[in-house]
């Protein structure tokens, strides 16, 4: 069986591919242009993904291919209307990446409330040492417990993200389809209008596309904290980018974009050195125990197909 891993890099350099090296013949790709994707599918019988992008145009002539793999839970990134009309199975990865995920959202909300970066570099540029008073206590931070925390999206991360907001104190409610959890739950609006922490987790659909709109932005608090581990097109980054420069929300914490890496002509360039904004390089997924566990969920998903057996099947 021959196996094309398409964009490695993106596991990281750390992490053994041996339980897929163990499937078949492989062929493995630090990264892949999109010029280069249909060369590199031709012949594959499996191809490995984790950000590359799998449509008609690159997928027509692969005409050995049975599997797609992603190494990641969205599949955006891939014809699946295509794949099912031409028999081609997709399997994804649920899960891997919610503990990890989780921690990003919490620390990143953890650094915005308590202010840290702006009491760091009071100490590291001089400033504390010259002051010759004992501490600072502006600006003014609050305690987490005090604080109400909406969760977008009721999926595994965002439950992981309430459970922790709820074990640190916070009153906790959550806008998600189903009716069910152990969490109050309201409509974005509400959510938007009312809480001081709200953390995106929602996948990217046409439904949820923009759904942290600029309407939805201009209704929240003006301290209210907005962080999104989930993907960037489910926000208007732009009005996200004018709510940060013209103080209407207190902080933001972003780690997808909608373009990714993001342009130099990105909104999020003119706030990214702001004291109250954290912009990760879509990191918050990749804990080292997260992409091995990737990895081998991988290979237990296209050991289960070629055996016949239906395992994380999306097509």
């Amino acid at each position: 069986m021959k196996i094309a891993v398409l964009d490695k890099s993106t596991l990281g350099a750390d992490i053994d591919l041996s339980p897929i090296y163990a499937l078949g013949e492989v062929a493995e790709y630090e990264s892949t242009s999109p010029h280069l994707v249909a060369e590199r599918v031709a012949d594959a019988d499996m191809v490995v993904i984790n950000k590359v992008k799998l449509f008609e145009d690159n997928l027509k002539g692969a005409e050995n291919l049975k599997l797609i793999c992603v190494a990641a839970t969205g599949f955006d990134n891939i014809d699946t209307v295509y794949c099912k009309e031409h028999g081609i199975a997709l399997c994804n990865v649920p899960g891997y990446s919610t503990v990890s995920v989780a921690q990003i959202t919490v620390g990143m909300v953890l650094s915005l409330v308590n202010r840290m970066d702006e009491y760091r570099s009071f100490v590291t540029s001089g400033e504390y040492t010259r002051s010759g008073i004992a501490n600072k206590l502006t600006p003014v931070y609050h305690e987490i417990s005090s604080l109400k925390w909406g969760i977008v999206g009721g999926g595994g991360i965002g439950m992981k993200v309430a459970d922790i907001a709820a074990a640190f104190g916070c009153e906790v409610m959550v806008f998600r389809r189903k009716q069910e959890g152990g969490y109050p739950l309201a409509d974005i609006d509400t959510i938007c209008r009312e809480c001081d922490v709200i953390s995106v987790h929602l996948p990217l659909s046409e439904e949820t596309r923009g759904i942290i709109s600029r309407e939805r932005i201009a209704s929240m608090k003006d301290t209210a904290i907005v962080v999104n581990t989930a993907r960037g097109a489910v926000c208007d980054e732009a009005a996200l980018a004018d709510a940060i420069l013209e103080s209407r929300i207190g902080g933001l914490g972003v780690d997808v974009y909608s373009a990714e890496p993001f342009p130099e002509a990105h909104p999020f360039t003119e706030i990214m050195n702001r004291e109250n904004v954290i912009l990760t390089p879509h990191m918050a997924w990749g804990s080292k125990e997260a992409r091995a566990r990737c990895v081998e969920e991988i290979a237990k998903n296209a050991s289960a197909f070629f055996s016949g057996e239906e395992r994380n099947r999306v097509v």
